[in-house]
């Protein structure tokens, strides 16, 4: 044990997806199959190589190939398996999947709008970010309840679904998780285990947590 009654030092990498097509485009993909770009494929590459070096016990990934050829790469350096779950997949975001970011404010403006003040709103028709939550923040502590003491997890999933497992581990109101920026292609977001539950340590990170130094730790 870590010396933290009721902790057992666990962290958790939430890691986003490499680029794709249509992140250059700034269309909503939502849950459509996606694939990375060469590009996204040599982020992945490079990131998996930083990853390794936690020495991570497990990888889940979502089943959709932008993330699954995201993760691939992490297994290719630890020879870790991959467990994929549907419950990691991106919100499902109805007649919003496929437009860019300006044709959904064109078409969609007010629903837009409401969703960035924090109100709860099925983005085209789709699903609620509290649903997200719902269905992948389970798998994500159903697999770190796995780890061993002092364990590290790699959770491959999408940037929305990324933000709302955050929000509901670190116990933040819904209408609150936006506060939360955006992760970059191929970044990613560490939770630590802490003696009051999971805190954020590390957000939209590139390189390597540092430990922190001083009294707030």
């Amino acid at each position: 044990m870590n010396g933290i009654q009721g902790a057992r030092g666990r962290r958790i990498v939430l890691w986003r997806h490499g680029q794709t097509a249509w992140n250059i485009e700034r269309r909503f993909q939502g849950s459509l199959d996606i694939e990375l770009t060469d590009t996204g494929v040599a982020q992945a590459h490079r990131a998996a190589r930083l990853l390794a070096a936690l020495k991570p016990d497990a990888i889940i990934a979502s089943d959709l190939k932008r993330a699954a050829a995201t993760a691939a790469e992490l297994s290719a350096v630890t020879g870790l398996s991959i467990a994929h779950d549907a419950g990691l997949r991106e919100t499902y975001a109805g007649k919003w999947q496929g437009l860019t970011h300006e044709e959904i404010i064109e078409r969609f403006g007010e629903e837009y709008a409401a969703w960035k003040r924090g109100e709860p709103i099925r983005r085209g028709g789709g699903e609620l970010e509290t649903e997200v939550a719902d269905r992948a923040a389970p798998v994500v502590l159903e697999s770190a309840d796995k780890l061993p003491d002092d364990g590290t997890l790699v959770v491959v999933s999408h940037g929305g679904t990324i933000r709302t497992t955050i929000g509901r581990l670190l116990g933040l109101e819904p209408r609150t998780w936006e506060a939360l920026g955006g992760l970059s292609n191929c970044c990613w977001s560490v939770l630590g285990e802490g003696a009051r539950g999971w805190r954020l340590l590390e957000h939209n990170a590139g390189s390597l947590p540092e430990p922190v130094l001083g009294d707030d730790d």
